[in-house]
């Protein structure tokens, strides 16, 4: 080896640390941009595209166009608007009788003994292991046979089952968790029952309970398959299966389309702006309380 590559080789090998670091995060950062714009573009081409006739949005679906047209919005809001009340009827019917009846299942798995407690949880976190799709048949059946066809209570029911094994089992760990000696000096106070799970349980358990909501919100709202069977009438859709009739409408006209997927993308979008951060702390405060 020659003179000048040993000068080389040494030159590289003694480069400060901070500068190979520095190397590094610039080449995340730019991995971190790029994803970051491939994330969002669709976002941003439909809110642009719905403010666009078709001859603007077959000019370019990248920047806004001038005249802007919001009567795309009128026009989606008198279709979709009922598709979205609709499912903000279904999902907080839903996340409510999930919130009821997984905590009151969970609190007792957690602090009181009872025969074949052990087995029971065990026999419920197993249903974790069945695919929806195994079960969608059975509850068909169920659903038609109790006369909730074509019915919200059709929706209602089988999600607030669906949702309960995984409330169950987040709300039960974080429940044991929970010190004992304030619930032991609540009941020697004379506190029954129902006032520990009210007065102790439910506001300590909030972290988590604000997973459940959340998780149980995407889960109803997003839901396509099962209300497509049970749902026949256009008055009774949801978001997903009515966007689906939606399309088909306005399959030649996009402006409008895309502002009705705007406008049902809202109610999310702000869910996730008001919960967020409650919802980074139940996943952090269920972590290390499991």
């Amino acid at each position: 080896m020659t003179t000048a590559n040993l000068s080389v080789t040494t030159t590289r090998a003694k480069r400060p640390l901070p500068e190979l670091l520095a190397q590094a995060d610039l080449g995340k950062h730019a991995f971190l941009l790029i994803a970051v714009v491939l994330t969002y573009a669709p976002f941003w081409i439909m809110f642009t595209v719905s403010f666009k006739d078709q001859a603007q949005f077959y000019h370019s679906v990248w920047e806004l166009d001038f005249p802007m047209h919001f009567e795309n919005y009128e026009s989606a809001s008198a279709v979709v608007g009922r598709y979205i009340a609709n499912s903000v009827f279904v999902t907080v019917a839903t996340i409510i009788g999930t919130i009821v009846f997984s905590s009151l299942a969970a609190f007792a798995f957690a602090r009181y003994r009872f025969p074949a407690k052990r087995l029971l949880f065990w026999m419920i976190i197993s249903l974790l292991m069945v695919p929806s799709i195994l079960t969608m048949v059975p509850a068909f059946v169920l659903v038609r046979q109790m006369g909730l066809m074509n019915s919200h209570w059709g929706l209602i029911l089988p999600g607030i089952a669906g949702h309960q094994v995984f409330a169950i089992f987040l709300l039960r760990g974080y429940m044991a968790s929970l010190p004992e000696e304030l619930f032991e000096a609540a009941r020697i106070d004379g506190a029954s029952i129902f006032h520990c799970y009210f007065h102790i349980a439910l506001p300590l358990s909030r972290p988590i309970l604000s997973v459940v909501v959340i998780t149980t919100l995407l889960g109803s709202w997003n839901d396509f398959v099962w209300p497509l069977l049970i749902i026949n009438s256009d008055s009774l859709r949801t978001v997903p299966i009515g966007l689906a009739f939606f399309q088909t409408q306005f399959s030649t006209n996009h402006g409008p389309l895309m502002a009705g997927y705007v406008l049902s993308s809202l109610p999310l979008l702000l869910v996730f702006v008001l919960t967020s951060r409650e919802f980074i702390r139940g996943l952090t405060a269920g972590a290390v309380k499991f």
